[in-house]
C-alpha cells in the first residue's frame, strides 16, 4: 500500500469515531447526523399485518432471545417439515427487537476512557422517536431449503430523519438480513433508552457469494444441542446461510439411526452423547427459521471406523497398526469396497436418514477425503492398493450413494479428492468441496463443477494449537519438537479475513465458486471452548463471504477499517450470549481507530 493510501484510510477512521458496525459490511451504506430514539412501543408491520407493538402477544412481553421449541410455537415447522415465508418473518421480528431492547450495547469500549458522555446524545433533551418499521416482502412465496442462489437474499433498509423505517426484500431471508442490520444501528444509552445517531440511513445490500457456511465436526468431540443452537444464532447474525454438520468419523458415530440402532448404541462415545431424530428436527427447524440451512455429512468410504463397533464385518483395516500407514489419524478403518453387505447397509442407512433430511435441506455430503490406498491391502474383498483396481470400485461406491440421494431430490456434495485424486466421473450437479489449496479450487472450477472454497491454510480454525498426539522421549520427541500441528500456525482473524475464495480461479470460471465454508475440526475443541474457537474468527470469514474480499473500488478490505467494526460486533455477540474472544484489548478499541495499527 502506498503512503497516500494510508493517509486516506487513517483520515476515514478518525472521522468515524462512532463506529457503526454493520457487520458484515453492506454493499451500499449512507448516513446522516440526526439522533433518533426507539422504544418497545414501536409499531412494526409485515406486509400490512401488525407484527410488533405495545399490545401485541409478541411485543415487549416477549423477553427471550430464542424461540424455545419450534414445534411448540406458531412459527415452527409443521408435521411435514414445511416452514413458510410468514413463519420466518413473523418469528424473526420479535426475536430481533427483543434482542435489541434486552441486550443493547452501551459503547463505552469504543470511546476514550471516561468520555462516553461526550459521544452520547443528551438523555434529557426532547426526543424524536422511530415511530414505525414497515417491512415488505415483495414475493412472499415459500423459499425454504433452497439450493445455493435460488433465493434472492438482498434487502433495502431506510430510516428517515422523521423516524420512519422500512425494510424491503424479495424473500423472507432478505427480511432476516435487513432486521439483523437494523438492530445493529442502535446503541443503548448509559442512562437508559436506545438511540441511533446517524439518521437518515440508507442501506442497499446483497451477498457476494451464494453459499456461506460453517463446517462443524461433531464426531471427534460431541456438542449438546443447545451449543449447536447457539452457533446457529451467531451464524444468522453474521448472515451465514449454511451449517454443514460433519456428523460421522472414525472416532464416533453420534447420530441415532432407528433402523440401525447399533451405529450409535456402540459407536457413540457414551450413552446420551447422540442426536435423536427429535434433536435433529429441532436443530434443522431452529436453523431454518434463522435463514440457515443445515446439511449433514456421512464421511465415507474412509473415516468410517466407528461403524465397526456395531457392524464389524463391513470395515477393512479396523484399528490397523502402525496407524500412520493406513490412515491420516487413528483409529484406521474403511468400508470394504467389494463386500455385497456394504451396499445393503448403505441402502438401509440412507432410507432411514434421507426422508428426515429432505424437509430441511437441499444437500447431502458423502465425504470422500483422505482415502488411504494401503487400507485395501487389508480389505479381504480387495487385497490391493493398486489405483487401477481401487478407482472403479470407489466409482461404483459413490455412484450408488449419489443415485439414492438424487432419488429423494437432494444434491450430493463430495470432498475434492473424489474428483481430483480419484478422477471419478461425477455428474455436474455434484458440488465439490475444496480444502487443500487455491489451485484445487481453480482446477475444480476449470472442470466445470460448482465448488466450495476453504483453503486449510486460512480457514481451518483448529490449526495452531499444537499436536494432539503424544510423543515418547527419544527420536519422535526430537522430530516433532516443539510439537506444532500439520497446519500451524493458528489462523487468527486477520489471516481468515485475508483469504480470497476466488484466488487461483480463472475469471471465466469464477461463477462456479458458490462460496465457501470455514472449518472447525474438533480434535481439541469441545463445548467448553467452542465459542472462543469459532468467534470472532468466523465473523471474519462471514464478511468475506457476504461482502467479498474486495471493496466497491476493487481494493482488498483493510484490517484498519475492519478491526473497530469487528470489535464492536463482538461486543454485541457477547451481550447476546456468545463467548467470543476479544478482537483487541480495550486500550485499542478506546483509541481513535489507528492506535493499534501499523
Amino acid at each position: 500500500m502506498h503512503s497516500s493510501s494510508i493517509v486516506v484510510v487513517t483520515a476515514l477512521v478518525l472521522n468515524t469515531h462512532i463506529v457503526h458496525a454493520i457487520w458484515p459490511a453492506p454493499r451500499s451504506f449512507s448516513t446522516g447526523n440526526t439522533v433518533l430514539w426507539i422504544d418497545p412501543t414501536i409499531e412494526v408491520t409485515y406486509n400490512g399485518k401488525k407484527a410488533w407493538g405495545a399490545h401485541q402477544l409478541w411485543g415487549p412481553a416477549f423477553n427471550s432471545e430464542h424461540i424455545l421449541d419450534t414445534q411448540e410455537t406458531p412459527f415452527g415447522a409443521n408435521a411435514a417439515g414445511t416452514i413458510s415465508s410468514d413463519s420466518v418473518a413473523f418469528s424473526a421480528i420479535p426475536r430481533a427487537l427483543a434482542s435489541m431492547f434486552k441486550y443493547g450495547l452501551i459503547p463505552w469500549k469504543l470511546h476514550p476512557r471516561n468520555e462516553l458522555s461526550q459521544f452520547e446524545p443528551a438523555a434529557d433533551a426532547s426526543k424524536t422517536f422511530v415511530t414505525s418499521l414497515c417491512i415488505t416482502q415483495k414475493c412472499p412465496q415459500n423459499n425454504f431449503k433452497p439450493l445455493a442462489g435460488e433465493v434472492d437474499e438482498s434487502y433495502n433498509l431506510t430510516i428517515s430523519k422523521e423516524g420512519e423505517a422500512t425494510i424491503d426484500a424479495i424473500s423472507a431471508y432478505g427480511i432476516l438480513h435487513g432486521l439483523t442490520s437494523f438492530i445493529q444501528l442502535f446503541y443503548e444509552h448509559s442512562k437508559g433508552g436506545q438511540y441511533i445517531a446517524v439518521a437518515p440511513v440508507s442501506i442497499a445490500d446483497a451477498p457476494k457469494f451464494k453459499h456461506r457456511g460453517l463446517n462443524l465436526d461433531v464426531a471427534r468431540n460431541w456438542y449438546p444441542v443447545p451449543d449447536i443452537l447457539r452457533q446457529i444464532d451467531a451464524l444468522a447474525w453474521n448472515k451465514f446461510n449454511r451449517l454443514h454438520i460433519h456428523m460421522s468419523d472414525s472416532q464416533s458415530w453420534p447420530m441415532d439411526i432407528p433402523s440401525l440402532p447399533l451405529l450409535s448404541r456402540k459407536g457413540a462415545y457414551s450413552p446420551g452423547l447422540t442426536y435423536s431424530p427429535s434433536d435433529m428436527r429441532q436443530i434443522q427447524s431452529y436453523a431454518a427459521l434463522r435463514g440457515v440451512e443445515v446439511y449433514i455429512e456421512f464421511d465415507m468410504p474412509g473415516h468410517t471406523t466407528s461403524i465397526a463397533h456395531g457392524y464389524p464385518d463391513l470395515i477393512a483395516a479396523a484399528n490397523a497398526l502402525p496407524w500412520e500407514t493406513y490412515c491420516a489419524e487413528p483409529p484406521c478403518g474403511s468400508l470394504q469396497l467389494g463386500n455385497p453387505a456394504v451396499p445393503v447397509f448403505l441402502q438401509k442407512l440412507f432410507d432411514d436418514v434421507l426422508p428426515r433430511v429432505k424437509p430441511y435441506s437441499a444437500y447431502f455430503h458423502t465425504g470422500g477425503d483422505e482415502v488411504n490406498k494401503n487400507t485395501y491391502l487389508l480389505d479381504p474383498t480387495v487385497k490391493s492398493s493398486d489405483y487401477k483396481v481401487l478407482q472403479p470400485l470407489i466409482q461404483k461406491f459413490v455412484d450408488r450413494n449419489h443415485d439414492q440421494i438424487r432419488k429423494v431430490g437432494l444434491t450430493p456434495v463430495v470432498w475434492e479428492e473424489m474428483l481430483l485424486d480419484w478422477n471419478l466421473t461425477l455428474p455436474k450437479d455434484v458440488v465439490v468441496q475444496s480444502w487443500l489449496s487455491d489451485e484445487s479450487v481453480g482446477a475444480i472450477a476449470k472442470k466445470g463443477y460448482k465448488v466450495l472454497a476453504g483453503n486449510y491454510n486460512y480457514w481451518y480454525l483448529d490449526c495452531g494449537h499444537g499436536q494432539w498426539l503424544n510423543f515418547d522421549n527419544g527420536q519422535s520427541f526430537q522430530n516433532f519438537y516443539p510439537f506444532n500441528d500439520y497446519c500451524s500456525p493458528l489462523k487468527n482473524w486477520r489471516l481468515v479475513y485475508a483469504y480470497d475464495p476466488l484466488a487461483g480461479v480463472a475469471i471465466e470460471d469464477q461463477h462456479l465458486v458458490l462460496g465457501g465454508e470455514v472449518h472447525m475440526w474438533s480434535e481439541q475443541t469441545d463445548p467448553v471452548n467452542l465459542d472462543s474457537m469459532l468467534w470472532p474468527r468466523v465473523c471474519a470469514a462471514g464478511e468475506t463471504l457476504w461482502s467479498g474480499r474486495h471493496d466497491s473500488q476493487g481494493n482488498n478490505r483493510s484490517q484498519v477499517d475492519a478491526a473497530p467494526r469487528l470489535a464492536e460486533f463482538r461486543e454485541r455477540m457477547v451481550a447476546r450470549g456468545i463467548r467470543a474472544g476479544p478482537v483487541q484489548m480495550v486500550y485499542c478499541t478506546q483509541g481513535n481507530g489507528t492506535t493499534c495499527s501499523l
